[in-house]
């Protein structure tokens, strides 16, 4: 059967605005000569015994398991999970201990474009979506969300950009048996610039990362910094975002995909 791969992650780049300033990814490129002495002299030969004088392309980085693309585990929420199905809560997952089926299934978009920047989306708002698409949950699909922080990704104003999802509407989804979320902008929470005026406003903490803070209830990933959502459909495709193994990682980095069967 034909299929078709569409590309949904964000590349992870030094030297544009995909982070706060502190969380910022350094990467060092050194080309085929830059690394040439070094093997040359591992081998005892001269530089130019090398076909060229080139050696290999690597790139050296700093970077955060929170980076780029990620799949951001239990762990990255809260110490405890599922305090809502086991009495006194479980240890977080870590990333490595996340169920890989979870990472691929099928996936339904909901499209907030529209929201004003530092909206919090609630249960209201993801019903009346799922009911505009025509689409009833199943349990384990993938629900990611594609905000105005997707156009952009890079830009000065991207981690001030777009409408996140809050405490209410994401037990929501966990409650018919969702356990992976996704969004395209910085994070699964409306943006930390807004949300602290509501927080000084209100002086109400509970305000602060309260979509995250749902897995303490009831366990679930979500993937943040997502590409290209605006291109797909509201549902009829797969997602695969298996993430990189980090041993006792509170986050993976993936390149998730969406998959149509054609």
């Amino acid at each position: 059967m034909p299929r078709r791969i569409v590309d949904i992650s964000s590349p992870l780049m030094a030297g544009i605005a995909s982070d706060p300033p502190r969380m910022l990814p350094e990467i060092d490129y050194l080309d085929h000569h830059a690394t040439a002495p070094a093997i040359a002299q591992e081998f005892g030969i001269p530089v130019d015994a090398l076909p060229e004088g080139e050696y290999a392309a690597v790139e050296r980085v700093r970077i955060s398991t929170h980076n780029g693309t990620h799949l951001d585990a239990p762990y990255h929420f809260f110490s405890r999970m599922n305090e809502r199905l086991v009495p006194g809560g479980e240890p977080s997952w870590r990333i490595d201990e996340v169920p890989l089926d979870w990472c691929f299934q099928p996936a339904v978009k909901l499209d907030f474009r529209h929201l004003a920047d530092g909206y919090v989306a609630t249960e209201e708002d993801v019903r009346q979506e799922l009911a505009r698409i025509g689409h009833v949950l199943k349990p384990l699909e993938i629900v990611v969300v594609n905000t105005r922080a997707g156009s952009r990704y890079g830009q000065d104003d991207y981690i001030h950009s777009g409408c996140g999802v809050g405490k209410a509407a994401t037990l929501w989804l966990l409650e018919q048996g969702v356990r992976v979320t996704g969004t395209d902008g910085w994070s699964w929470d409306a943006p930390f610039s807004l949300t602290k005026r509501k927080v000084e406003e209100t002086g109400d903490a509970s305000l602060i990362w309260e979509g995250h803070r749902a897995g303490r209830e009831i366990g679930y990933c979500h993937m943040e910094k997502l590409s290209n959502l605006d291109a797909l459909p509201a549902d009829g495709f797969m997602i695969a975002c298996f993430p990189v193994k980090v041993h006792r990682g509170s986050a993976g980095w993936t390149r998730a995909v969406a998959i149509f069967e054609e």
